[in-house]
């Protein structure tokens, strides 16, 4: 087990499982995204149908009560003056306009409570009793008036007898007493406690439609926002999952690269794979670079480079931010006649070993011919040009010293930086036209390229 962790710890997570993993997740979030908003859909339109199933119920039962009031008002009012025009007007909405019989078609058709329906349809039945008390007393206000013809819907009512012999006055009497005594108004209020009743079953089921949509589209919503923050998680962490894994190893890797250093193994498994491998790689050229055969590219006098590990340096280098330093020692020729060549050989070797002494590690030293010398330094620019000085002017010094017993010496150098040739044949011309500056000074020092030299 603890195996296991060490190996996945130094492999790293995988970009490719990450991305299958984010793939699977977003399908998931998509798939319960496109379930939640169909769902949602859904008890939208059920509660919106349930709405206006309530508002269709409340005007029809409004339009119910208001029509059985209305017929009611006119067999009333037809009773106690019996003008004619109430009894043309009771007719007309029994018959003709029939708001009764179009409302409970209505609910009927919206509502989905049987039981109401049930209660709604008694409360017709009582109400075709209630009807037809107002028929008789229509019928008995008619023949006291001595309305002719008789309108259709009364001929086929026959009065009692005891009503038929009545005087005229007497039937209007009787006939207002059918339309307002007390029985009259106890039926109708059992017609409209019915119609009361089976109404309010009817709001009560669509309320409780309404709620149990409400309640649906609450915990609905409740989800998908839970989804929404659980997505905005998911994709804050995947964007700092990706940032470690992938882009921050790769800026370094950018770094380290300009540095020409190693690439740090961290991030995506497959990154580290690619860091590793490269690593190696940068390894063996490091190695391949260090063990050049040192006869070919290194001088056997001053164990620096030679000539052909000059020439190999500038076409592998990258020389954009180069600084190419052509170094000159100065009276050479004067030594070697004057002191000798093995004193000429050790001259050169104290100027190789001074100029190595002050350049980094990273920075090549190399021996082109003679008593001409040639230092690269990487990662520099104009910027660098006191910093260059100052080494020189060390390196004088070191050369001045005779206290090794050596002729005290100086070297002449030409400086130009790669950023402002376009070529390395380029760079060594700046370079030579800076170091004749030099000499033309009076040698022992330093010069750099400019571009009006």
């Amino acid at each position: 087990m603890m195996n296991f962790s060490k190996r996945s710890k130094e492999e790293g997570i995988s970009l490719r499982t990450l991305h299958i993993a984010l793939i699977v997740f977003a399908l998931a979030v998509s798939c319960y995204l496109i379930y939640s908003t169909s769902r949602l859909s859904v008890t939208y339109q059920e509660l919106s149908a349930a709405t206006d199933r309530s508002l269709a119920v409340h005007r029809a039962g409004t339009e119910l009560m208001d029509a059985a009031d209305y017929l009611t008002e006119m067999a009333q009012r037809y009773a106690l003056d019996g003008n004619s025009i109430y009894l043309h007007s009771y007719f007309e909405e029994e018959l003709e306009t029939r708001r009764r019989e179009a409302a409970i078609e209505q609910i009927s058709a919206i509502a989905q409570e049987p039981e109401a329906i049930r209660k709604l349809l008694a409360a017709m039945e009582h109400s075709a009793a209630l009807a037809e008390r107002d028929y008789y007393a229509m019928k008995l206000v008619t023949v006291a008036v001595g309305l002719s013809p008789i309108p259709e819907p009364l001929q086929d009512v026959a009065l009692l007898p005891q009503h038929a012999a009545l005087p005229a006055y007497e039937k209007k009497e009787a006939a207002r007493h059918m339309v307002s005594d007390e029985e009259y108004y106890r039926q109708k209020d059992l017609v409209r406690g019915e119609m009361r009743e089976s109404l309010a079953a009817l709001e009560e089921h669509t309320r409780s439609v309404q709620v149990t949509s409400e309640v649906e589209v609450k915990s609905d919503l409740r989800w998908v926002r839970i989804v929404a923050i659980v997505q905005a998680v998911a994709i804050m962490l995947v964007t700092w999952l990706l940032s470690e894994l992938g882009i921050t190893p790769i800026m370094k890797a950018v770094d380290m690269l300009r540095e020409d250093s190693p690439i740090p193994v961290i991030g995506a498994n497959e990154f580290r794979y690619l860091a590793r491998t490269y690593n190696k790689m940068f390894e063996v050229y490091k190695s391949s670079v260090a063990s050049l055969n040192f006869k070919a590219n290194h001088d056997e006098l001053t164990k620096v480079y030679n000539r052909a590990g000059y020439d190999l340096l500038m076409s592998s280098l990258d020389l954009s931010d180069a600084c190419l330093l052509l170094i000159d020692v100065d009276l050479f020729k004067t030594v070697n006649d004057t002191y000798g060549h093995e004193t000429g050989d050790r001259v050169l070797q104290k100027v190789a070993a001074a100029v190595s002494k002050y350049f980094r590690t990273g920075d090549y030293v190399c021996r082109i011919g003679g008593d001409e010398f040639v230092a690269i330094m990487l990662k520099v620019n104009r910027s660098h040009r006191e910093l260059i000085a100052s080494k020189i002017e060390k390196i004088n010094g070191d050369l001045a010293d005779g206290s090794d017993g050596l002729p005290p010496i100086s070297v002449s150098v030409g400086a130009a930086f790669g950023n402002e040739s376009e070529s390395p044949a380029q760079l060594y011309e700046h370079a030579d036209a800076a170091l004749y500056e030099t000499k033309r000074k009076g040698r022992k020092g330093i010069s750099f390229y400019e571009e009006d030299d």
